[in-house]
């Protein structure tokens, strides 16, 4: 019976990656223009939501956020989830609407072709394996929060093990927050992993949720505070899947 569904999943992985370049190929041209510069990011933020809707809604995903109310406007913030699919950067733009942020993603994603392009030059890029990268981050972060965007990191620290629930988290989106005193804002992705894994040869449509939690306060917290406070958020997340 699986024999019979890989011609399904192979054609699935075909439409996703149909539906990824195409928005972007249609809409290059306002997509260069809101690039060029930081101050049009709130513009190219609002396409990067139109594409990701397409995607979803696309690949038959019917998606459902709650919390969005734990939000106050004007404000910016430090975004953490877990991590398990491609989709979980699209669904993460559709929850957090009106709070445009930045994603802190690996380096060897702009070897994607033309997505590589954009991606680049919205996105703050850190090389794991080089320390001088991963220090380059935090100066590249405090820019982007003096522009009153938020920042969101998977401390994941990459895509874990999909046998894993949820891997350790790495300290970086941690020790941002403490040191620009962001509040932090833990979401969960409950069916990301089940709709659409990294593995290849799998995947369905379906209902995909995600929950914004409450904020967890950074004002007033050290270096000190970091671990317990890592942990914390890994364990509201950690709950939240395991009783889900």
């Amino acid at each position: 019976m699986k024999l019979l569904k890989y011609p399904f999943w192979l054609l699935y992985r075909i439409w996703f990656y149909l539906l990824v370049l195409l928005p972007i190929i249609v809409l290059f041209p306002l997509i260069l223009i809101t690039i060029l510069s930081e101050k049009t990011y709130s513009l190219f933020f609002k396409i990067a939501r139109l594409w990701s809707r397409v995607i979803l809604i696309g690949m038959g995903f019917r998606y459902s956020i709650k919390g969005t109310e734990n939000f106050e406007t004007g404000k910016s913030y430090m975004l953490v989830a877990n991590h398990t699919s491609m989709t979980d950067i699209m669904l993460m733009l559709l929850a957090v609407k009106n709070h445009p942020f930045v994603f802190v993603g690996k380096k060897e994603l702009v070897n994607i072709p033309l997505f590589g392009f954009i991606y680049k030059r919205v996105c703050i890029l850190v090389d794991r394996e080089n320390s001088k990268s991963r220090f380059a981050v935090f100066e590249r972060a405090q820019n982007r929060i003096q522009q009153a965007l938020s920042i969101c990191i998977f401390p994941e620290g990459g895509v874990p093990d999909e046998r894993l629930l949820l891997d350790e988290f790495k300290d970086g989106a941690f020790r941002i927050a403490i040191e620009h005193q962001l509040t932090i804002i833990p979401i969960t992705f409950y069916d990301n992993k089940k709709r659409f894994s990294y593995t290849f040869f799998s995947g369905s449509p379906g209902k995909m949720r995600a929950k914004i939690h409450p904020p967890i306060e950074t004002i007033g917290k050290t270096m000190d505070d970091k671990f317990n406070l890592k942990q914390e958020v890994r364990d509201i997340i950690l709950s939240e899947l395991k009783n889900n």
